[in-house]
């Protein structure tokens, strides 16, 4: 009886076919399509009780971050406009709009 698979590479029949690669997810943040690195970022906070989470840039997190207190984030939630309304991440989301999706740079120190 002949061996069905390979012992080198019990999976190797699920990688034969060539498999178009996935669309990009859209940042929640900024809207530009996601690069190789996804941050699932929670809008309320964990330790305000959010269990939901978005896909977001790095830098568009680490924007958040510093820029936005937890119980800022949490009276937010979901509401992205109300994030931009901010005149600090209104700035950044216009100055990263026309950037790569793989785009990094280093971010502001938080402003509390």
């Amino acid at each position: 009886m002949a061996r069905r698979h390979s012992k080198h590479d019990p999976y190797g029949h699920l990688h034969s076919e060539e498999e178009a690669p996935a669309p990009a997810v859209p940042c929640w943040l900024c809207g530009r399509p996601t690069g190789k690195a996804i941050v699932w970022h929670h809008p309320v906070p964990k330790s305000r009780g959010g269990r939901d989470v978005v896909p977001t840039h790095p830098l568009c997190q680490q924007t958040l971050i510093a820029n936005f207190t937890n119980s800022e984030l949490q009276r937010h939630g979901m509401d992205v406009e109300g994030l931009l309304a901010n005149p600090s991440v209104r700035k950044f989301v216009d100055w990263v709009a026309n950037k790569d999706p793989n785009f990094t740079a280093t971010s502001a120190k938080k402003q509390r």
